[in-house]
């Protein structure tokens, strides 16, 4: 049998960006745009809860408030329209795991400007009220643009990335999951996230094979994605086993 390349088998930067735009075929959109829904509405519907000290709590997400971290995950989903209005480029060039690759868009300069962005939105709604109303006016309007687009639709980012809509949108699925654990832990409450949602993470971390090595890990979904994404400390020994097994941990802001 042929062996595959696989991730883990790149550390040149230009071997992989080659490598994933050879084998680029874009997920199901219609599966990435309906596990987006779910869990922005779960999210929305979370957050409609949240009383006004609560909106006031620290993050893990330093130095994000609870209002501010709802901001930030606003804002990231919210140039979806623009992207949509413009020009499709010809053809996709990165995959979701290559968007996360460690370059200028996740350096300290660039986090620091992601930081203030999510705290003036915050800071420019009447209320913490209408902040969650604002949120759940801007998921439900990117959810009824990306249901228009046909299937394969390429965007490009605001990092200038031609991607799948499926693609990028699953990027958003990331964001709004992985803080919407962030959101559940600093309000005290329990996780709300959606099989649809982790199925799909899992995916972009693990790959087809996964459910096979979070068996071997003896992980269940919701401590791998705590883990896999920095939410949960990882000991030396699992860091070992993450390592043999070829796992894909990203690059986030």
């Amino acid at each position: 049998m042929e062996e595959r390349a696989s991730l883990a088998d790149f550390r040149d930067p230009h071997q992989l960006h080659q490598f994933c735009s050879d084998s680029l075929i874009g997920m199901d959109q219609g599966r990435v745009v309906e596990a987006f829904r779910l869990e922005a509405g779960q999210l929305a519907r979370a957050m409609a809860g949240v009383s006004a000290d609560e909106w006031r709590l620290p993050t893990r997400c330093t130095p994000w408030t609870v209002s501010d971290l709802l901001a930030h995950v606003r804002v990231v989903i919210a140039w979806l329209p623009g992207m949509l209005a413009a020009p499709a480029p010809t053809h996709a060039e990165v995959s979701a795991v290559e968007y996360y690759r460690p370059d200028d868009r996740f350096a300290p300069d660039t986090n620091a400007a992601r930081i203030a962005l999510a705290q003036d939105h915050a800071a420019e709604q009447l209320s913490s009220a209408a902040l969650a109303d604002d949120f759940d006016t801007t998921w439900q309007q990117v959810d009824r643009l990306c249901r228009a687009e046909p299937e394969g639709r390429v965007v490009r980012t605001r990092h200038g990335d031609p991607m799948f809509l499926s693609e990028f949108l699953l990027t958003r699925v990331v964001e709004v999951a992985v803080h919407g654990l962030d959101l559940a832990d600093a309000l005290g409450r329990e996780p709300w996230l959606t099989s649809e949602a982790a199925d799909l993470v899992q995916d972009l971390l693990l790959g087809p094979d996964g459910a096979a090595a979070l068996e071997e890990l003896g992980w269940g979904q919701l401590r791998f994605l705590r883990k896999a994404t920095g939410r949960e400390p990882i000991t030396r020994e699992e860091a070992s086993d993450v390592s043999r097994l070829g796992i894909r941990w990203l690059t986030l802001g």
